[in-house]
């Protein structure tokens, strides 16, 4: 799999399949992401290849757990997740691969926090662009 960030300054390409992906609804996925979920993937760090610059920050996640986030320092896009520094995995958020057929979500994660509304937009009409 291949992917970056939006503006280009970071590239990545992995290894291997991830060992798990899918949807994660706890609050800080969302605030993060702006939406109901993240689709996300997750690796060993050991079998992704990154170029260019990430900026991260840390915090204490609802679970109690560390959480690192990265994104690109010029263009704000998250590109990657892990657990504390150290942490032998590393996530990668669906969104940013250049082909977004190869991310095959297995399970929804902290469905307790899912608001109602993301539950419904498959149901919802579709627009292929703009409506007028």
């Amino acid at each position: 799999m291949k992917g970056g960030c939006h503006c280009g300054a970071i590239r990545y390409q992995t290894r291997r399949a991830p060992s798990y992906s899918g949807f994660c609804h706890c609050r800080d996925c969302q605030r993060i992401t702006g939406t109901g979920h993240c689709c996300y993937m997750i690796f060993d760090r050991s079998d992704v290849a990154a170029t260019g610059s990430c900026r991260s920050y840390q915090t204490v996640a609802a679970s109690g757990n560390i959480t690192v986030r990265h994104f690109c320092d010029t263009c704000g896009s998250q590109i990657f997740g892990s657990g504390a520094p150290g942490d032998p995995r590393l996530t990668i958020y669906a969104g940013t691969l250049d082909d977004l057929s190869e991310f095959t979500p297995t399970e929804a994660i902290f469905t307790r926090s899912r608001p109602e509304w993301d539950r419904a937009a498959m149901a919802l009409a579709e627009c292929e662009a703009l409506p007028d």
